[in-house]
């Protein structure tokens, strides 16, 4: 299997809805960051990458047609440099938006993970250390929290993947513009089904909430063990 199409977009660009169409469309399996949390290796893979390890792009990617979100797509011009003759899809969105939604959903997903969750499950803490330094360091140089610096980066990376990238192996896509650009491009037939519209946010902001909740779960067990103890020296 080799990768056949490269998403050179960040995330939080509707990246799971072309995730999804894509693999309707055959080009499945299709990498994502799902693919790093559920994938101890993937996360050494690209935690190495994010360190400056040279990477066998083959390797990580040997079970892939398709690559969308970060982190692949940091490394969108390495990818192209291995796969010359994959197509690649930026998917686009106001960079005032995507700036927003970043800020509302991954950005604060990190820092909510509890420690001692970290501690006890040591893949969680490399994908944390993987997603800090590849997206918070490497990608925005760790300013994502100057708005003006963010939303410029965005602006910046579609004008490099545009200077980089052949006209003819590229295009850039909107969610909102559905299946016939992006069919047109693969060359493959419209599905007849609605093109997947997948609303990530909430779950996103869904699941932070519960993280931050769980930093406070040792506590409450030894404040039950406490008062456990307690009352079985009044009985």
């Amino acid at each position: 299997m080799t990768l056949k199409i490269i998403g050179a977009a960040p995330g939080r660009t509707g990246t799971v809805s072309l995730m999804t169409a894509l693999e309707h469309l055959g080009y499945g399996p299709c990498h994502h960051m799902k693919a790093c949390i559920e994938n101890a290796q993937q996360t050494k893979w690209f935690l190495e990458a994010a360190n400056g390890q040279p990477m066998d792009w083959h390797d990580v990617f040997e079970h892939y047609q398709a690559a969308v979100d970060w982190p692949a797509s940091a490394y969108y011009k390495n990818l192209l440099e291995t796969f010359p003759e994959a197509l690649v899809i930026f998917s686009d969105r106001p960079a005032e938006a995507w700036y927003d939604s970043v800020a509302s959903t991954i950005y604060q997903v990190v820092p909510s993970l509890p420690g001692w969750l970290r501690k006890l499950v040591p893949h969680l803490d490399r994908w944390g250390q993987m997603v800090e330094q590849t997206i918070w360091q490497n990608e925005l140089s760790g300013r994502f929290q100057d708005r003006r610096f963010a939303v410029q980066f965005f602006k910046d990376r579609l004008a490099e993947v545009r200077d980089v990238v052949p006209p003819e192996q590229l295009l850039v896509h909107s969610a909102k513009e559905g299946w016939e650009p992006l069919c047109r491009f693969l060359n493959v037939k419209v599905p007849s089904i609605p093109y997947p519209r997948a609303n990530e946010a909430r779950r996103i902001q869904s699941a932070i909430k519960v993280l931050k909740a769980a930093n406070y779960f040792p506590h409450v067990i030894l404040i039950a063990v406490v008062i456990s103890a307690i009352a079985l020296t009044a009985v």
